[in-house]
């Protein structure tokens, strides 16, 4: 099952907005995460560093280390994974809401004039 969530779109002489659910595709979702995994990777040996500098200090062993390390792996990747999808799938919904032009629009027919000999 994709991920999906869900917006309030505003609806024209209604003081209640519609509720719109986008979902992502399987490559949009599998693009986030594998982003998230390569961001937070980074960001998380950049935290090990000063982990080990703070434990150093205070002379604690790398077997906590390791067990603090890994608990916060975990978290971090699960909470910015949700969010970067739902990140994504507000992009997705501000994309639809895009007013498209219509056939009558001044802009529409000033190009259509221009085409015709």
């Amino acid at each position: 099952m994709t991920f999906s969530k869900t917006f309030p779109k505003t609806v024209k002489g209604s003081n209640y907005p519609q509720w719109e659910e986008i979902f992502l595709t399987k490559d949009e979702e599998h693009q986030v995460e594998e982003d998230c995994r390569i961001k937070n990777n980074h960001l998380f040996e950049e935290c090990i560093f000063d982990a080990k500098q703070i434990l150093q200090k205070k002379g604690l062993g790398e077997e906590q280390l390791i067990i603090n390390t890994a608990i916060a792996l975990f978290e971090k990747r699960a909470s910015h994974v949700v969010f970067l999808k739902e990140s994504k799938a507000k992009e997705k919904f501000d994309f639809t809401q895009q007013p498209v032009p219509s056939q009558h629009s001044p802009a529409t027919q000033q190009t259509s004039q221009q085409i015709q000999p």
